[in-house]
């Protein structure tokens, strides 16, 4: 590995701080840590900010071998020459964190533990590279960083035992790196842990008789679920008050707040303008869940200066600074629950927030500051169909003078948006259609309006964009790449043409020999109440047109998760056992504009579940599907959707896989994550105030009326969807006399991110469908 640049001397600290334990500072124009004159701290009942914990090193040898023959490689992350690519691979059977250079085959094992990595981020100055970690597999994330030659890894944020904490974005000098830190949620007397046995190996289990360990908390949560509410962001400083405005053609709805943190009401909906899944609590005697919040930090690696708080949000669902002024004036800050996100522009010596947006859901990097800071670029569909580039002017003061839609098209939407290093250079990357258009283009902010120049298209080898680490610069555009037919890899562009990292998984590897990927055809069905629908629609190998087959509907997660052309081990899966799949976009799916992701809220839900027996009827109607021999699978809110439509329509499948699915709104609202129950109250309604829509809506509520087998997969440590979800439904119906079975996967949470597990599943699950829909 010659001429790696790897080693790094430390920068000198010029702050006389020496606490890392318990300071609370801000962060002044130059960046340094202070407490202005004027400027609030946190309460003393805030966060205590983190401390780096040193680790020892589990760095990895050169090329490491491979026991997976296909992998995948994705979330890249350049260093500033441009040279060398830090990537999540599960090369090794679990996503964990690699380096190498972008033409070159040698790779490096930075963190060999066997907890999965979820983000990556290499500092502007090259020295550290930043990861974010699922410790045993679950929902509970920590903040790691490492140097790039493997040494001097230590934990930044998340290492106190219930604790959670993710990235945010590097200071543009790589002293320190934003982290937002969850704080534990404690029952009065004490956090529980209840020990049972489970089975020694993954399988098939009994709900009736098996036990399995609970997460701290989880005997707590078995009351009835309210939200958090208290103060939101700014409550460790005073706010700031900032004129009205709205966006281009927009709405009251889309109003910048008259008082920074309280944001304008929307949606009819809690009105604490956090977020949509929420925060459970018990009320009455016993023991609740108390507590709940975020605050982020910017942290430095080396501990030396102590971490200087940005904001803090009482109850929150998601809070992330995802850029800082080069100044160290300003930071860019999303939170928000799904459907409501807001980007803040937050003075970080005082903490007072001067600007807010509604802004998109989707890839949390919603934008950047102008190298002179006076244009803050986002991605936002503030009083819009479809996500655009707005350019918002700011005064000195970080207060805005002008916003303007820089770029935009009519019929689809900004997905992603990344800038190169030097700030002039961008690449816009826009959904159409499931499948990404990508462009490059000149930004200029300095003085008159600020807006794009002509843009440059780029050709793409995969159907999907899913992450652009790189723009401009000596490596040029790198990016993470999918597709249908190819597992996802790392690309880069080298003279106009685009090149495969020579360790990203070989095409010719993605499936096993002699059977060729599928190429899915898109489908457009039309609802009972005439709203279109999409999806993609999977062909078996060796079928004769005309000859109508078996079909699985898969329906994917979120809600507001679409369905793309992107290769799926599961459906290769089932295209092997003979099963045609239809996976499409029912109401509630992004990728259709707003008016489509919020046609599921409230009573509209009913609809959704409408949408998957009209989806299936349409690949019937159309000759493609057998109606004797249709299942439905799916998972997270798919899952639920699973379970939903076997008892809202008992007659219409033979079988159906929910995967870690939501079976009855209130034992979900009362067990799952405070944070993830606050952002949920939005998308799905509030666990009281819509008690009765939510009992209406749960499965559990209509169970009398399955009529056929079922498989639920569940993960071990999954405590967004608890794993009760999954045994109590398959309880009830065994109940009735029917067929049901439990795959419980142990070290997962609610993502399945081992390579074991995953084949696990989708072998068993085709096993099931295969046996009960294919003969």
């Amino acid at each position: 590995m010659d001429g790696m640049p790897w080693r790094y001397a430390d920068h000198a600290s010029t702050s006389t701080s020496t606490s890392t334990s318990t300071s609370v500072g801000t962060v002044g124009a130059a960046g340094a840590v202070g407490n202005p004159a004027g400027a609030g701290t946190a309460p003393a009942s805030a966060f205590t900010a983190p401390v780096p914990v040193p680790l020892p090193g589990t760095a990895g040898p050169l090329d490491t071998p491979q026991p997976l023959r296909s992998h995948g490689c994705w979330y890249p992350s350049v260093d500033p020459s441009g040279r060398y690519v830090a990537f999540i691979c599960d090369r090794g059977g679990v996503p964990q964190l690699w380096t190498g250079p972008v033409d070159g085959h040698e790779v490096h094992l930075l963190d060999s533990d066997p907890h999965p990595v979820k983000e990556v981020a290499w500092s502007p100055d090259g020295r550290w590279i930043a990861y974010t970690t699922a410790p045993g597999g679950g929902e509970h994330t920590r903040v790691l960083c490492v140097r790039p030659d493997g040494t001097g890894r230590r934990v930044l944020a998340g290492a106190e035992p219930g604790s959670s904490a993710y990235l945010g974005c590097w200071q543009y000098d790589g002293s320190a790196v934003a982290v937002t830190v969850a704080e534990p949620v404690r029952t009065p007397g004490g956090a529980e842990t209840e020990e049972r046995p489970v089975p020694s190996e993954p399988g098939l289990a009994d709900p009736r008789t098996y036990t399995t360990r609970r997460p701290a908390g989880w005997t707590a949560r078995d009351g009835r679920a309210v939200l958090l509410g208290g103060p939101h962001h700014g409550d460790a400083a005073p706010t700031a008050r900032t004129p009205g405005g709205t966006a281009p053609g927009g709405t009251d709805t889309d109003r910048v707040p008259e008082a920074a943190g309280v944001p304008a009401e929307r949606d009819g909906g809690d009105g604490d303008g956090g977020r949509g899944d929420g925060a459970a609590s018990k009320e009455g005697g016993g023991t609740g869940v108390v507590g709940g919040g975020l605050a982020a930090y910017l942290v430095d690696p080396l501990g030396v200066v102590a971490p200087a708080l940005l904001a803090v949000e009482r109850g929150a669902a998601t809070l992330r600074v995802c850029d800082i002024s080069r100044d160290g004036r300003l930071a860019l800050v999303r939170r928000g629950p799904r459907g409501r996100r807001e980007a803040l522009v937050v003075r970080t010596g005082d903490l007072r927030t001067t600007f807010a947006l509604h802004v998109a859901d989707g890839d949390p990097w919603i934008g950047r500051f102008s190298p002179d800071g006076g244009t803050l670029w986002l991605r936002s569909d503030a009083a819009r169909e479809f996500a655009a580039l707005f350019a918002v002017r700011l005064d000195g003061e970080g207060e805005r003078r002008g916003l303007s839609v820089a770029a935009e098209r009519a019929d689809c939407g900004l997905e992603l948006l990344a800038f190169g290093h030097d700030g002039h250079t961008a690449a816009l990357a826009w959904n159409v259609r499931g499948a990404t258009e990508l462009e490059v283009v000149t930004v200029d902010s300095e003085g008159g309006e600020a807006r794009p120049g002509p843009p440059r298209n780029v050709p793409l080898p995969h159907e999907v964009v899913t992450r652009i680490p790189r723009v401009g610069g000596r490596a040029g555009l790198v990016l993470a790449l999918s597709g249908s037919q190819r597992r996802p890899g790392v690309w880069w562009y080298s003279e106009g043409s685009a090149r495969r990292t020579p360790w990203s998984s070989r095409d010719e590897d993605a499936v096993p020999p002699g059977r060729p990927p599928v190429r899915p055809v898109p489908l457009r069905p039309t609802a009972r109440d005439g709203l279109p629908l999409s999806g993609w629609y999977y062909r078996a190998p060796g079928r004769a047109p005309g000859v109508p087959a078996p079909c699985v509907i898969h329906l994917h997660g979120g809600p507001e998760e679409q369905e793309r052309p992107v290769f799926n081990p599961l459906y290769h899966e089932l295209l092997g056992r003979g099963l045609d799949i239809f996976a499409p976009d029912v109401r509630g799916s992004s990728g259709h504009g707003r008016s489509f992701v919020d046609a599921d809220l409230g009573t509209g839900r009913f609809a959704a579940i409408e949408d998957v027996a009209d989806c299936a009827a349409h690949v019937v109607v159309a000759g493609l599907a057998d109606p004797r021999r249709l299942a439905v699978m799916g998972r997270s809110y798919g899952g639920y959707l699973v379970m939903a439509s076997l008892v809202w329509h008992p007659a219409l499948f033979r079988t159906g896989v929910a995967a870690c699915g939501m079976s009855d709104f209130a034992t979900f609202y009362a067990g799952t994550e405070p944070w993830i129950a606050e952002s949920a109250a939005h998308k799905y309604g509030h666990p009281e105030h819509d008690r009765e829509l939510l009992r209406e809506l749960s499965p559990m509520t209509r169970v009398d009326a399955l009529r056929v087998p079922v498989l639920t997969v569940h993960g071990e440590h999954d405590t967004n969807v608890p794993l009760g979800e999954s045994e109590q439904f398959v309880r009830a119906a065994r109940e009735r006399g029917l067929q049901a079975a439990l795959l419980m996967l142990r070290d997962e949470g609610h993502d399945f991110l081992r390579a074991d597990s995953r084949k696990l599943f989708r072998r068993t699950a085709a096993d099931w469908i295969e046996r009960h829909v294919a003969g």
